[in-house]
Parts: structure tokens; sequence; C-alpha cells
């Protein structure tokens, strides 16, 4: 695992070097840069050494060094390709480096080597012979690449931190980010908080053209479903059972040793479970708990602990109190480059497992591939024939209006805030039902109240691209006519990669752990998409398939017990510890100055939240953290990560 970063443009070799040193915790092992003065170009890399710990110096050239390469990531069927160049006469200098199997397979197959690669990559090469950069990411975006282009230079980066050392790049805040940001708690799609810096899609290569400046991006992978009807439930069963049992397998290559996050659920139960079978002995296990209010009914600890006693491994348990989440809070907002208000419990998990070991498997995607929470069910109830909603009278919908304004004037915390905001949209309710039933009834703000309470109109009068509207071009694109595939599809578009994966890939190697998600290996994953929807996920248990199918592994407890996860108690967070600094980073003169949000935006969520009046933590914690963003990486554009705590930003 590594950190890249690279440059085409004047004065290139100076920022690079600059841009990998804002890399070095994502590769402490190692660094290396590599210098073109004839093209302006350098590429450069930060080394976390997982495979062929003596010859894997990056950049590597292939033999006649027309080709040079920096990488990120790992190929987990090096081995396979690494034999079928070799009968094919190509003759490998280093012992089991995939990053010389790259070079090797782009020299024979150029851009159709993608199709041949299984694992989490995002690499950049420079094509002498073809005076082109030619970068791509990995299938469902495990790993990162940012760029940004100016008209006389090109530069990527595997952080956004990195890229912001690019000269002329100025940090302007990009309102549409900002916009998704606040129903979402994350950036979704190729345009990052950064006007003017993009991300690399999933599934996506990219090429440069060091000559003319063009730059182009095609897909080379997307979700896709193909469902076959020829299996019982039970064949179906035994397929993901073996076919997840291979990704273990492939995705635990490695020459230093393995650590496995066990929550105590279903999906890293299942793969400390799978790991053991397949004959890893005195694997480590790590497992964070909490106590504290509400603490006891969401502890998954004696369950981890079940497990860890099943297959006997090396079991370590964390227990803090809440509060200890808030200790290093700026640390986890620089990490992780873009605004996020999703958990944080993750950050201590691979603090504690580095601590050991320099991999960690964990059981990211499962959700996603087996029903997403069960996220579909009520657009999959109002689909059906006959459960769609009659058109209102119009003589009702024209005096509607009236019934809204008699909803604003109830007080806060009568009715809950989205319960409120349907009744005030009640006929556009009925007519779209997946902005209401999908996107307003599990995220944060509607449409209407960002645009109305919340946001500030911009500045210079561009258009802000509304969220549902994005989301539901991700929902159409996977052309079926199941909810249960159209919601994945969905899932593994935007929230996957882009907050799951995001929050994975920032936190793990903010502590240099190269973290690893077998649930995702493609084969796998195509593997789940020809399962027929009803047979994969169920309303009732939407995990039942790959319950049935690794039941055997598990402890009876385990396989029944419900969902759980602890839950961060911002709302009293919010009203306690955070109080001071929500009333100082969200005060109305503050927002005002700022232009970002409406001066309002305190007196309609933060006072009657923090005063106990109504619960608005979902929106005030969202806002909050996008201000301490803010604050570190446009106000006081930070290039370093910060020296001081957040108590010192409440003066």
């Amino acid at each position: 695992m590594c950190g890249i970063a690279g440059m085409a443009g004047p004065g290139a070799a100076e920022v690079v070097r600059a841009m990998t040193g804002a890399l070095v915790h994502r590769g402490p092992d190692d660094g290396g840069h590599y210098d073109d003065p004839a093209a302006r170009l350098c590429l450069g890399m930060r080394r976390l050494g997982i495979l062929d710990l003596a010859h894997g110096h990056q950049p590597m050239a292939n033999p006649d060094q027309s080709v040079w390469i920096v990488y990120n990531g790992e190929i987990f069927n090096s081995p396979d390709l690494r034999r079928g160049l070799e009968e094919r006469g190509h003759r490998f200098h280093t012992a089991n480096s995939d990053t010389e199997t790259l070079l090797r397979l782009y020299d024979e197959k150029q851009e159709g080597m993608l199709a041949e690669l299984n694992g989490m990559f995002a690499f950049v090469l420079h094509d002498k012979r073809r005076n082109l950069l030619f970068g791509a990411r990995d299938r469902v975006g495990i790993k990162p690449l940012y760029y940004a282009r100016r008209p006389d230079a090109f530069a990527f980066a595997s952080e956004l931190k990195s890229l912001l050392r690019m000269p002329g790049l100025a940090r302007t805040l990009d309102e549409s980010s900002l916009s998704h940001y606040l129903t979402l708690r994350f950036v979704p799609g190729t345009a990052s908080i950064i006007r003017g810096v993009s991300r690399l899609a999933p599934g996506h290569w990219f090429r440069y053209d060091l000559k003319t400046g063009r730059f182009e991006t095609r897909s080379y992978w997307r979700p896709s479903f193909a469902p076959q009807e020829d299996r019982s439930v039970g064949e179906w069963s035994e397929l993901v059972r073996a076919e997840l049992g291979a990704a273990v397998r492939r995705w635990s290559l490695s020459d230093v040793p393995i650590g496995c996050s066990l929550s105590g659920g279903l999906d890293s139960s299942s793969i400390v479970g799978l790991l053991a079978e397949s004959g890893h002995r005195q694997l480590k296990t790590y497992s964070l708990g909490f106590v504290g209010e509400g603490a006891a009914a969401l502890d998954e600890l004696p369950l981890a602990r079940a497990v860890a006693q099943r297959w006997g491994t090396d079991h370590h348990e964390l227990v803090l109190q809440p509060e200890d989440l808030l200790r290093d809070l700026l640390k986890m907002v620089w990490s992780l480059d873009e605004p996020y208000g999703g958990g944080l419990p993750s950050w201590y998990v691979f603090q504690f497992m580095q601590q050991d070991v320099k991999v960690g498997m964990t059981g990211t995607g499962g959700d996603e591939l087996f029903g997403d929470y069960g996220r579909y069910i009520q657009l999959e109830q109002r689909t059906l024939p006959g459960t769609q909603a009659a058109p209102l009278p119009a003589w009702l919908e024209r005096g509607w209006p009236l019934v809204a304004s008699l909803v604003d004037q109830l007080p806060h915390g009568i009715g809950g805030l989205r319960r409120k905001e349907r009744w005030r949209h009640y006929p556009q309710v009925r007519r779209d039902l997946f902005g209401w039933d999908y996107v307003q009834a599990f995220y944060y703000l509607s449409e209407s109240m960002k645009r109305n309470e919340v946001l500030a109109p911009p500045s210079d009068g561009r258009i802000i691209q509304d969220t549902v509207e994005l989301l539901r071009e991700y929902y159409r694109e996977s052309q079926s006519e199941q909810p249960r595939d159209a919601v994945m599809h969905l899932a593994m578009r935007t929230q996957l990669p882009e907050e799951f994966l995001f929050m994975t890939d920032r936190f793990s190697m903010a502590h240099s752990l190269e973290a690893r998600v077998p649930f995702l290996d493609h084969l796998f994953v195509e593997a789940v998409m020809r399962i027929p929807a009803q047979i994969r996920t169920k309303p009732e248990d939407p995990k039942y398939l790959l319950r049935q199918a690794v039941r055997d592994l598990l402890p009876d407890d385990l396989l029944h017990a419900p969902k759980r996860g602890f839950v961060i108690p911002t709302a009293r967070w919010l009203r306690g510890p955070l109080r001071p600094l929500a009333e100082r980073l969200l005060a109305p003169a503050r927002l005002a100055e700022q232009g970002l949000f409406r001066p309002e935006f305190y007196a309609r969520f933060v006072r009657p939240h923090v005063e106990g009046r109504a619960d608005y933590h979902p929106q005030v914690w969202t806002a909050l953290m996008f201000q301490l963003w803010h604050n570190l990486y446009i106000e006081q554009a930070l290039t370093e990560c910060p020296n001081f705590s957040w108590q010192e930003l409440c003066r």
C-alpha cells in the first residue's frame, strides 16, 4: 500500500517532492521519485511494504525504461498473472512484486490489462513511447485517485491534501459538493469539495497526452445485473460460500502478518471464520467496545469474543468511553481530506490494530451486496401493482400551501423534522417516490430545506446541482426494474466508494495500516449480481442468503443477533462538551461573514437543539463537521496536520 503523486508541468520535480512529503503516513517504509526533465514530468510515491519487501521499490520501470509506474494497492491475482506472463516469454527481475506484474501486463495489453486485474488499486504510468500518462482506479473505488488540470499542467495524488500542493490550485469551495454533503454527510460523484479537483471514478481509466494536454477518461467496468434463474436457494447459498471463501484466500496474499477487525457482526465474523478455515493460524483479531450511557444495549464484544474463541484467534479488545472519540477529532477531520459526517469509531480500531500488524481485513461491502439495510423495502412496496397512490384532487393540491403554513407553525420538537417536511410537500411526496421514500427517508436535508433554510444563495450565481436528481441518475443507471437491484447499484456508485471506502482508506492509512475488503473482490461481486434479487435479499432478513452460506462458521447467538453497532452520541455531545464549539462555529455573525450558510440556520436548528427543545442533531452535527473541515482546509489553509485541539477553536 502506498501514496502516489505526480505532475506534468513547470516545476514538477520540486512540487511532487512536496506532494509526496504530505503522504508519508501512507508509506513510511520507503519513497522515491522519477524525473523526466524533457517532459517536465515527475512521479513520486511513498511505500508501505507488504509484498516483496526487498525489491518493490517505486517508481519502477520496465526493462527498457520506456514505461515507469507509481502504484497504490495490491493485485491479488498477481501470482497467476505472473505465471502466464512468464509462459509468454517475460522475464522478471523481482521475487514477487505485483508492481512489476503491472508493468509487464501493460507492455503486452495497454488499456486492456485492466480486465485481467483482481485487487484494489490506483496507479499512473508514464508511457514514453506514446508520450502520455495512463492511470486507473479499481472497479469499486477501494483506492482513491484525485487529479487537477491547468492550461499548462496536470497533477494527481492519492489524497486531496497532497494535490493541494500544486501551484495555482485555489482552495475554492465547490458549492454543489457542499449541498450534496449536507444531504448525505459525504461528497458523492467525481467532483470533490474543492472546485477544479476531480476524483477518477471507480472502474475508470484516464489518458493525458503530454504534448497536447488532451485528457480523456473512460469506464472499463460497471455493476451489471444478469440474474440467472436456474439455481435453487440452496445452490446459490453454496455458490456464495465458495466464491467468498475464494475471495478471502486471494485477499490474504501478504509477506507480513494479517489482522482482522472483528465487530461481532455477520460480515467481519464471516471473514474471520473463512480465514481460519483456510488454514491461517494464530490469526489476530481486534474488537472495539464502549462503556457508558446506552452502550450496553449495543455492545457486540461478547459476540466478537465468541467468534474469537470458536477459531482460537489471538484476540484483542479496546474499550472506550464515548467521549474518547472526541480526543482526536481534528486529526480525523484532517485525515479525511473532505467533509464527512459519519461514524468515527473505525479510527480507533485501525489505531489499535497498527500496533501489531500492517494489514487488516474488514467486512466492508457485505451490507451493500446483501440488502443494503433493507433500504429498498419502502420503494418496493410503493411500486408494486395496485399500491401507487392516486393523485390528489386538484382543489386539495391548490389549497395545500395553507396546510404547509399550519405545519410551519408547529413548535420545535413536535412531529419530527422528516415528518413535518413530508406534510409540507405532501403532493410532491405522492408523485416522487424515489425522492421521498428513499432520499428523504434515509438522509438529512431535503432540497427545499437546503434552498430556503440552510444555504445562502451562491454569490456568483452558479447553479447548485440537485442531490435527488444526482442520486436518481445513478438509480436509473442500473437499468433494472427491481428496486432491490437499483438500490444496490446506487449504493455501489455513491455511498460505498465515497463514504465507507473513503473513510476506511483515510482512517487506516492515517495509521499506516492497509485495510482489505474481500467482500469487494470483483469476482465475488459479479457472482452476487447474478443472483436473482428476490433470492439475494428478503425484506424480513436482508442478509438471509449470506447467513445461510456461512452459518456453520459462526456461533448460533451471532447468527440470530439483530443488526447492532455503536451509535456515536452526537445529540448529547452537542448539548454538552461540543456545545461551545457549535455555538462558536455556527454563530449567526460567523455564518453571515462566511457567506455559505444562512445566518438563520443557528436559530432554526442549532439553538433549539442545544437548548433541548428539539432533536436536530443530524443537521447540526453535519454542519459542524463541515465547519471544522472548512476551518482547517480553507480558512487556515493548513499544509500539515493541526497541532491544536478542537477546544482551542471555541475561544
